[in-house]
């Protein structure tokens, strides 16, 4: 087999099947690589894109990295729902099959814990989003009669202001303690810059959790329950995801 071998995850061994059009990055179907009790999920890639230098001269070129992300993003979300993987950073590329047996042989132990604590556990995101106020409807500032009654009525715009987001963070707070009682663990991020995300709002909580997949249909009507709860502000669930912030890897 000619090519380079690009890793997407490291798993136990399992039988499930994965779908049968799966395709991954350069369009390559993904296949199991077995060392001892570890599988390395990997496909043949081209050396003219994902050698060092061309594979660096690729990461800046956001069209290409779009596509790249996306299309390892489906194998692990195959391999998610069939068991439970151990995703690698986005571009982890080895020369040949013995490069990444070599890789597992060094790393073996840290990928057995880390599998064990993994296990049968998936990834929930929770973001809170305070919408802006540009959002809802305008509302015409009453005339002010004299100076004072333009004071008085900027006082009142100023601490409406500050009430808004001070409820925002009570409830993000108050959110992120309840499901974190029911998750094994949590992870905050550092909230979503809106004009970077294209995400409209403010966002006041980017948190996720650690679910047993057993224990997921609970934790999404818990979820679930709290939309729409509070005025102005908006609750988004994304996943099940393999669990990314948990593993010790970089997220793609």
């Amino acid at each position: 087999m000619t090519g380079l071998r690009y890793v997407y995850a490291v798993c136990r061994p399992f039988d499930a099947a994965l779908q049968a059009q799966l395709t991954g990055v350069a369009g390559a179907p993904p296949r199991q690589l077995r060392h001892h009790d570890l599988i390395a999920v990997v496909s043949e890639v081209p050396e003219r894109d994902f050698a060092e230098q061309p594979l660096r001269a690729h990461l800046e070129d956001l069209d290409w990295l779009t596509e790249t992300a996306r299309a390892h993003q489906s194998v692990i979300d195959a391999l998610t729902a069939v068991t439970t993987p151990l995703p690698l950073r986005l571009g982890t590329v080895f020369r040949d099959d013995s490069g990444v047996r070599v890789m597992l042989e060094a790393r073996e132990e840290d990928f057995r814990r880390t599998l064990d604590r993994l296990a049968g556990r998936v990834e929930w995101g929770v973001k809170v989003y305070a919408e802006s106020e540009e959002q809802e409807p305008p509302q015409a500032p009453a005339k002010a009669a004299s100076g004072r009654d333009y004071l008085r009525q900027r006082r009142r715009s100023h601490r409406a202001h500050e009430e808004r987001w001070e409820n925002a963070e009570r409830f993000a707070r108050r959110l992120h303690e309840t499901l974190s009682e029911f998750a094994e663990d949590t992870r905050l991020h550092a909230p979503q810059n809106s004009a970077l995300s294209g995400v409209p709002g403010r966002n006041v909580l980017n948190a996720a959790f650690l679910v047993p997949r057993t224990h997921s249909e609970e934790f999404v009507e818990l979820v679930d329950s709290t939309k729409g709860e509070e005025p102005g502000l908006r609750v988004e669930l994304t996943g099940p995801w393999a669990a990314y912030s948990f593993s010790g890897e970089e997220s793609p």
